[in-house]
């Protein structure tokens, strides 16, 4: 996969025959060759811009061969945005299953179509919960819940987006799902308007639908006016970095006075949630060629499920462990640009 610049230059050959206009210049491509890139940038995302564009960016900036997000941020929002490259892209189902910490700002008295303040105004309140009103409803909304997503969600009926079919002006329903939201806070009320909350949850929850759903039980209604990912599993705002530091930092780098890889986290970074195993070099060479291996007297592992398997301290394989028995699912080849543990986790 390559990128390509267009430059005009004159086509050799035979001239125009007589009678007919010169000639045009033909554009001739120059190609970018993309290289191995492994591991995670964490992007603070700023509002306005799309997951997918904020990958396409990042992917360029490394000329990166593989590139992908764990988790779509809407344009309306900022932060945390886990960007995997190369062999990270491996590990994404587990970022996309970690918990999720939000900071959002409802503003109340107006509904909207897409639960958010780019939609259209479809119901109006005119009362105005006070702190203590909104601290009252909250532990309905905390635990395993039922919830309806949003009608503009990437969700899927029958084949088609849900936001399309909104978009179309066909009715769209969507049932509802279950979500846990493990915490659930009022930070501030900055007035009568506006309240500033914090969501701690699973995967599959809307913030956009918590704020509507929440505005119908205080009776005012509500959307969300303001939107920012605080944190995604392992991935916190220590980790993030900004696009603007980004782009300094590749241009650094591509002048020799900077190291890419300092904007890199390693692969095994969304894999702090699981066990990790150390196998020797003979046992990492079957592992290697997708065969089991079977770990027996003080070396067996003692319990059974995933892990992450590692020799000489460097990320080998996704594995399934019972009794003794290691199986690989996930081999990783770790040749290219690797990220490394310079970026504090918090």
């Amino acid at each position: 996969m390559t990128d390509t610049v267009n430059d005009l230059v004159a086509e050799p050959g035979a001239p125009a025959a007589e009678g007919e206009p010169p000639r045009k210049p033909r554009k001739q491509q120059f190609r970018r060759d993309k290289r191995d890139v492994h591991g995670w940038v964490v992007l603070d995302k700023p509002v306005g811009m799309t997951s997918t564009h904020a990958v396409s960016i990042i992917k360029r900036l490394f000329s990166a061969k593989r590139c992908g997000h764990a988790g779509t941020l809407d344009p309306l929002a900022s932060g945390c945005l886990p960007i995997a490259m190369g062999e990270a892209t491996k590990t994404v189902p587990f970022v996309m299953d970690s918990r999720k910490l939000y900071r959002f700002t409802v503003q109340w008295g107006e509904e909207r179509d897409t639960d958010d303040s780019e939609g259209r105004v479809i119901q109006t309140g005119t009362s105005r919960p006070t702190a203590d009103q909104i601290r009252a409803a909250l532990p309905a909304f905390t635990g395993t819940v039922q919830q309806i997503p949003p009608k503009f969600s990437a969700l899927k009926i029958e084949g088609e987006r849900a936001y399309d079919l909104a978009r179309d002006g066909q009715e769209v329903e969507l049932q509802a799902r279950t979500v846990d939201i493990g915490r659930l806070e009022l930070v501030e009320v900055p007035d009568a308007d506006h309240a500033v909350l914090e969501a701690e949850c699973g995967k599959g929850t809307y913030v956009r639908s918590l704020a509507r759903d929440i505005g119908r039980a205080l009776g005012c209604y509500g959307h969300v006016s303001a939107l920012r990912r605080c944190s995604v599993g392992g991935f916190t705002p220590e980790t993030m970095i900004p696009l603007e530091d980004l782009e300094a930092l590749c241009h650094r780098a591509a002048t020799g006075e900077g190291n890419l890889a300092d904007a890199l986290m390693p692969v095994e970074t969304a894999l702090d949630d699981i066990p990790a195993l150390a196998v020797s070099g003979p046992d990492a060479a079957r592992l290697q060629r997708g065969q089991a291996v079977l770990l027996r007297g003080r070396d067996a592992p003692n319990f059974r499920g995933t892990v992450y398997v590692t020799v000489s301290g460097r990320l080998l394989a996704l594995a399934e462990v019972d009794r003794g028995e290691i199986v690989p699912k996930r081999v990783f080849n770790l040749a290219g640009l690797l990220g490394r543990a310079s970026r504090k986790k918090g």
